[in-house]
């Protein structure tokens, strides 16, 4: 599978709070909604229930006085498992961010994803800002103001397992988020595993 590849055969099957991630024809990635009002790259619709309608679309920036001030902001980590791999095989982390609020964030915040030993990160990364450093083992992203309250942001990194990695749960892996804004830090880390298969191939229909 190229890296495109990749990228392209797992993010058909991510539907985030009712918003599907659909590669452009450049490459890149984008949230698609069912309205007419979908949401800046990176972030997501509501989940069902979880309206907030005072505030401004998704993805959208707090003008420049207001970026200036701290919000009342709880960022989280929600652990999302990659899909099964095999050795010398590719998969994708979806890092998964929300906002509790109650207030939309004013800065910007940092998503790190840090990689278990035998794997590395293989771009292309969404968002575009992503990059990798140590040797590919660690994946810096950036995310803009303005989240709002109950709204997600989802980094999409492209994993590559070496071709020894022993067969079983490959731990040691972890997405991590910090924002100047954020009031409560400890849910901000989340550990997640690859299950290493023999062999990977078309899920049966049930």
């Amino acid at each position: 599978m190229t890296r495109s590849g990749s990228v392209r055969g797992l993010l058909g099957r991510s539907l985030v709070a009712g918003c599907a991630v659909a590669v452009l024809a450049a490459g890149q990635a984008g949230a698609v909604c069912p309205d007419d009002k979908a949401p800046a790259p990176g972030t997501s619709a509501p989940a069902p229930g979880a309206g907030d309608p005072g505030a401004a679309e998704p993805g959208t920036n707090a003008d420049p006085a207001a970026a200036a001030k701290h919000s009342d902001s709880d960022l989280y980590v929600v652990r999302i498992d990659p899909d099964p791999a095999a050795p010398g095989g590719s998969t994708v982390l979806h890092a998964f961010i929300g906002n509790l609020g109650p207030d939309r964030t004013a800065s910007p915040f940092t998503v790190v994803v840090t990689l278990p030993e035998g794997v590395t990160a293989e771009g292309p990364f969404f968002p575009e800002n992503c990059y990798e450093f140590q040797n590919g083992h660690r994946v810096r992203c950036t995310f803009p103001a303005g989240l709002p309250k109950f709204r997600s942001a989802t980094a999409l990194i492209p994993l590559r397992l070496s071709g020894d990695v022993p067969l079983g749960e490959l731990t040691g892996g972890y997405v991590a988020v910090r924002g100047d804004d954020d009031r409560n830090e400890a849910n901000n880390r989340q550990p997640f595993a690859i299950e290493v298969v023999e062999t990977t191939g078309p899920r049966p229909i049930v």
